[in-house]
């Protein structure tokens, strides 16, 4: 007997995860968008009106054991899984006994709220955010972090494995997405570092290609010097993947853990700040690789 999953969301990466996941034998999947777009690449799929069906409104995901969201931030996921006062949301909509799959980059304080509101109701939660590009969904060879109850993630183990290659369970719920958050901190860290140092080597007529072999081959590697320098930022093209506006939330999120800790992190704070500003900077379909342009562009105010 198939299992019946609703998928939610199906953006830059929610579209590819979903077509890796509709590969699986026995689901019949119920996609749900506002977006006509994705329909149309979507059809072109083997399983389409076979195993793989549109729903129309969230109300179709009503039989679903399993409902996977993959939205750009929180508030719109609370949206969903609450609803409001115009429209019923998942709370209301799902059976007892079905589990949310929250793939998004979410504010661990609302999935921790959401949880225990889902609970109450016979449903639960799985923080599931996932690391990678674009081209690593495609693939689908994404990190995929998991948090919530054992027995939870386990009936969604074979979902997101689907999904990803690395599949690490990191503790109770709220914690996979309160990890993303901070990993998504050292990362955008590592990619202003990069982009700085990249803006003096150029003031300086360094050759880029040389400088970046030497970060590569030195102590200054890290991500961003291995796959977003060479790649995106010294040919300028700036289509790595992830969108500036999406870093910069994560980073507020991760800045938002610091009341729960307990600590006032100075250069937590000041990256979070920075690449908010750049966002306000640059255009709202801006990169996060553009971070550069942001940095060329403060310069020249300084020295007009």
């Amino acid at each position: 007997m198939r299992r019946r999953i609703g998928f939610i969301g199906l953006g830059m990466m929610g579209l590819p995860m979903l077509e890796n996941l509709a590969a699986t034998p026995d689901l019949e999947i119920l996609a749900f968008d506002t977006a006509d777009a994705p329909f149309q690449k979507l059809a072109a799929l083997a399983a389409w009106d076979k195993s793989l069906f549109r729903a129309n409104t969230l109300h179709a995901l009503a039989g679903c054991e399993i409902v996977i969201t993959m939205l750009p931030n929180s508030p719109i996921t609370n949206g969903v899984i609450e609803g409001g006062q115009d429209a019923a949301g998942l709370a209301d909509i799902l059976a007892p006994g079905a589990v949310i799959v929250d793939m998004g980059s979410s504010d661990p304080g609302d999935t921790v709220r959401l949880a225990a509101m889902l609970s109450e109701r016979g449903m639960a939660l799985v923080d599931a955010p996932v690391s990678g590009a674009v081209a690593k969904a495609r693939a689908g060879t994404l990190a995929i972090m998991a948090g919530g109850d054992a027995a939870h993630i386990d009936a969604v183990r074979p979902l997101l494995e689907q999904m990803g290659e690395t599949l690490i369970v990191t503790g109770a719920v709220g914690s996979a997405h309160a990890m993303k958050a901070l990993n998504n901190y050292i990362y955008a860290a590592g990619l202003l570092a990069v982009s700085e140092a990249m803006l003096i080597a150029s003031r300086l007529d360094l050759d880029a290609d040389v400088f970046a072999s030497v970060l590569n081959a030195s102590s200054g590697r890290n991500v961003a010097t291995e796959t977003k320098l060479a790649q995106f930022i010294i040919p300028r093209t700036f289509n790595a993947g992830f969108a500036m506006r999406l870093q910069a939330k994560d980073l507020m999120t991760a800045a938002g853990l610091q009341p729960l800790a307990g600590v006032d992190l100075p250069q937590l704070s000041l990256c979070a700040a920075l690449w908010q500003r750049a966002v306000e900077t640059l255009d709202a379909r801006a990169d996060n690789t553009e971070i550069i342009r942001y940095l060329e562009a403060l310069q020249e105010t300084r020295s007009a």
